[in-house]
């Protein structure tokens, strides 16, 4: 994601150790920790609410065999079981 390799890591944590100090380290590295996992889930719960939208429902309607928008000028009228004619 942002392209940093073990050498580079082990310098933001030698900084972050001398500035905050040994003890707080663990507490921030927690704190850090819980704010990512809490933003991931938010862009998460975001992306399902877009694509839950954006459902088969909101499209045109098809046929069933996937053919074309339906309506009445595409579909002949229902054959009437009392009229003789083939």
């Amino acid at each position: 994601m942002f392209n940093i390799g073990p050498a580079e890591l082990i310098v933001i944590f030698l900084v972050a150790l001398l500035i905050v100090g040994p003890k707080r380290l663990p507490e921030i590295g927690r704190t850090i920790g819980r704010a990512m996992r809490e933003l991931r889930k938010a862009s998460d719960d975001f992306r399902q609410h877009l694509d839950f939208d954006l459902d088969d429902d909101d499209l045109p309607n098809e046929e069933p065999n996937g053919h074309g928008p339906t309506s009445s000028k595409t579909h002949p009228p229902a054959d009437d079981p009392a009229d003789p004619s083939p």
